[in-house]
Formats: structure tokens, C-alpha cells, sequence
């Protein structure tokens, strides 16, 4: 790279440089010229102590990780042959689950040959499950096929 654009330490713009000049001007500040953008044209560098600008890095990324939302996510898992019983057990989970955290994933449990049946006729078993809800909700996501079933995630709806 034959040109580089400066800045110095105190963050005034030098313009566009020679990069040995630019080498120049750090040695004479006793500072390191840093690669800031190396995907801009020309690369933009900064003159500062090294040891300074890993600090701030770390110090940004710090700040970035406490403003970072977590979301907790519970699951519940409902077979494919639940008796009535057994779903209403699950769906009142669920409700407690959705009031508590707010978001819950259903894992729908399909064994051997249940995988292969009519997907309408899963999708069925699933609403009847759903219908047993008390709690309102949304669909986060659509049921996905996984490895063990069908996966959906619901949240609890909020009320503006």
C-alpha cells in the first residue's frame, strides 16, 4: 500500500500520506501507527500507542456485551402419541412458562414412523395442541422439521 490516510494521536485528520512518511511521523511521536480500516481506500491508520488502542478495544467490547439483550428460552416437550391428558399437563406448563420467561420453544416428538406421516395430519396434532393455550401468544417462528420433530417457538404477546 503506497498511501495511507493519517490520523494522529489526537485525532486530527492528516490527510492522505506516503506509508513511510506516515512510519515517520509515529517514530517521531514515539507512538505505533495502527491499521484502523484496512478495507477503505486509501487504508486508514492511526498514530497511538498500541498498548492504548487494545484497551480501548477491549473496553468497547465490554460495553457492547452489557447492553446485549438475554433472551431465556424454556422448552417443552410434547410427543406425537400424548394422550388428552398429557397435553393439557404440557400446555398448562406452557402457559406458566410463557407468563414466567416469555418465550418457549415446543418440541413436537416424532419417533420411528411417526416422522413419515401426512404432514397435515402433524400439523393437526399440533393445533390441537396449541388450542389448549390460555395465554396469548404469537408464533416467533414457523414449526421447523428437525431431527427429533417439529420445532416452534412461541412468545407471549404484549399488550400496547
Amino acid at each position: 500500500m503506497p498511501e495511507v490516510r493519517v490520523i494522529a494521536e489526537d485525532g486530527t485528520n492528516l490527510g492522505v500520506l506516503p506509508t513511510e512518511e506516515a512510519r515517520k511521523r509515529a517514530e517521531e511521536a514515539s507512538l505505533d501507527l495502527i491499521e484502523i480500516a484496512a478495507s477503505a481506500h486509501p487504508p486508514v491508520v492511526r498514530i497511538m500507542d498500541y498498548g492504548k488502542y487494545q484497551y480501548q478495544k477491549e473496553k468497547d467490547a465490554r460495553d457492547a456485551a452489557k447492553k446485549q439483550k438475554n433472551v431465556e428460552l424454556k422448552a417443552v416437550r410434547v410427543g406425537f402419541n400424548a394422550s388428552a391428558h398429557d397435553m393439557e399437563l404440557r400446555a398448562k406448563k406452557t402457559d406458566e412458562l410463557l407468563e414466567e420467561v416469555g418465550r418457549v420453544q415446543i418440541d413436537f416428538i416424532l419417533k420411528g414412523r411417526a416422522k413419515y406421516l401426512d404432514r397435515n395430519f402433524i400439523s393437526g396434532r399440533l393445533a390441537i395442541f396449541l388450542n389448549l393455550l390460555t395465554v396469548p401468544y404469537k408464533r416467533a417462528t414457523d414449526p421447523r422439521k428437525g431431527p427429533r420433530g417439529l420445532t416452534l417457538i412461541l412468545e407471549k404477546e404484549r399488550n400496547s
